[in-house]
């Protein structure tokens, strides 16, 4: 069957209205970067002759510019599901332009293949290799492409030029069957594989395929300032003296790795220290740091969902792809989230906080309880069922006008039950074991920024005889002054009759 070639414009007049559209890719990486300028076009077009046009956005995570940006610019999205991280699709999110549904990585594939949220109309897929018969070599992201390349009524492809090669030979292509038929899935190590290097689609589904010669656009993480540099070296004697105390086995254990400048800094300093020996990845993503190990020797393997390299990076790892060949594979999120490998495997899972409160809840989502940053993602997958789960963040911001650690939470995405380890750049603390005015204490001595530990002991100091000392109309102190004056250091406690 041939399956022929059409322009970008072409492309998306096969979507409607109200159409359910799913992307390939993860993070930036490997999600479609034509079709979606052209659909933006369309939607602004059909808008200025008062004509409705909004689709329903369902990815494996965020996108990019060409995705989020260009369709969020366009209001061309009525519900985006189930993280974004664009600055423009943030701000339609929080003007209540879109709706967007916050939800666990690991759960959107087999949600929609329950039938939550309808058919998937449409599903365009970036592909670096195809055949007439259908079979597709993806991009540098899987995401939930198997899922919506078999659910999808029409699919159109994205044919990238942009890379040297295809990525053939890295991919892991599979999908468990659904209850109640599910089996285990059998990935007993990092580089267990369980599916196919091809992805097969009904070549009848297939409307056309798109050139494309466009790259991720991902730029380099700025370089460690000192901060996140003393996060990193917290995370990393702390990991060393597990080791050291018997607490960790002494082969180590496989790494989960959020993304950002801290999780970069942690994974540099893992490969700089001594004490920690070689070591494996079964993560989401993957970023420079990691290439940069497998260079080095330090890091043996890694299972992903996403090559979120930046584009530099990316054009040296085509470069020298035969050397990554052995050492990489690419899975749907749905894999490299599943909470049962990550329980069997014992991850050590490293992920941001937004803002923590001194009794370990973590918000990794709402600035001040209300405004969406960009979502859950997958580390709530890993940090509830991790061996070790540990969560970082600066204690201070806009130079000391914020908390990053509060009294109450102002949202909570990973409860007090889900969070053994709290790190800042002012020290660690491990709260397992603890009692929740044992956790506040802990906190309070080892993570909390000198000019705001005054106010956290005064406010543990409010309430007595409780299991968890919370005084409720004072919990939200810091909070209420940060919206009054602009700074959380004007928290006082006696206003509220306490």
């Amino acid at each position: 069957m041939s399956i022929p070639f059409i322009t970008a414009e072409e492309a998306a007049s096969y979507i409607n209205n109200g159409d359910n559209v799913g992307f390939s890719g993860f993070t930036a990486s490997g999600t479609p970067k034509v079709v979606t300028v052209a659909l933006a076009k369309k939607a602004r077009e059909l808008h200025e002759k008062g004509e409705p046009f909004k689709i329903n956005l369902l990815t494996g995570a965020s996108t990019n510019d060409h995705v989020d940006g260009e369709l969020a610019r366009a209001n061309a999205v009525n519900l985006r599901i189930p993280y974004q991280g664009h600055k423009d699709a943030r701000n339609a999110v929080n003007r209540g332009q879109m709706n967007y549904v916050d939800a666990h990585l690991s759960h959107l594939s087999q949600d929609l293949r329950y039938g939550f949220y309808g058919d998937i109309d449409v599903a365009i897929i970036e592909a670096t290799e195809m055949s007439p018969n259908g079979e597709i070599i993806l991009g540098a992201g899987l995401g939930m492409t198997p899922t919506i390349a078999r659910m999808a009524k029409k699919v159109i492809i994205e044919y990238s030029s942009y890379y040297q090669t295809s990525f053939r030979g890295f991919h892991d292509n599979y999908i468990p069957l659904d209850p109640p038929h599910r089996r285990e899935i059998p990935i007993y190590r990092p580089s267990d594989r369980i599916g196919s290097t091809v992805l097969k689609i009904d070549p009848k589904k297939i409307v056309g395929v798109v050139p494309s010669n466009a790259s991720e656009s991902i730029h380099a993480f700025t370089a460690a300032d000192e901060v996140t540099q003393k996060i990193g070296d917290n995370v990393c004697r702390f990991l060393a003296s597990q080791l050291k105390d018997g607490k960790m086995p002494k082969e180590f254990l496989p790494i989960q790795s959020g993304v950002g400048n801290v999780a970069n800094a942690v994974l540099y300093g893992l490969g700089e220290n001594p004490e920690i020996p070689r070591f494996e990845m079964y993560t989401e993503v993957i970023q420079d740091a990691v290439m940069h190990l497998m260079e080095e020797g330090k890091c043996k393997f890694a299972s992903t969902c996403a090559l979120t390299f930046s584009d530099d990076a990316m054009l040296h790892f085509m470069d020298n792809i035969d050397f990554f060949r052995d050492k990489i594979l690419m899975r749907p999120g749905e894999i490299s989230n599943h909470p049962e490998i990550v329980r069997r495997l014992g991850l050590i899972a490293m992920n941001t906080a937004l803002e923590a409160d001194i009794f370990g809840n973590v918000n990794s989502t709402h600035v001040c309880g209300t405004k969406m940053m960009n979502g859950i993602g997958g580390s709530a997958d890993f940090s509830r069922n991790a061996y070790l789960s540990i969560f970082s963040c600066p204690s201070i911001q806009k130079g000391g006008k914020i908390s990053a650690i509060v009294p109450m939470a102002s949202h909570i995405d990973h409860s007090e039950h889900s969070v053994k380890i709290l790190v800042t750049e002012q020290g660690v603390a491990d709260l397992r074991g603890k009692s929740p005015i044992q956790r506040a204490e802990c906190i309070i001595e080892n993570c909390v920024h000198p000019m705001y530990k005054e106010l956290m002991w005064d406010y543990l100091k409010l309430s007595k005889g409780a299991h968890t000392p919370h005084t409720l109309r004072a919990a939200f102190a810091l909070h209420e002054a940060f919206a009054e004056t602009g700074d959380m250091l004007q928290a006082d406690f006696a206003k509220y009759g306490v």
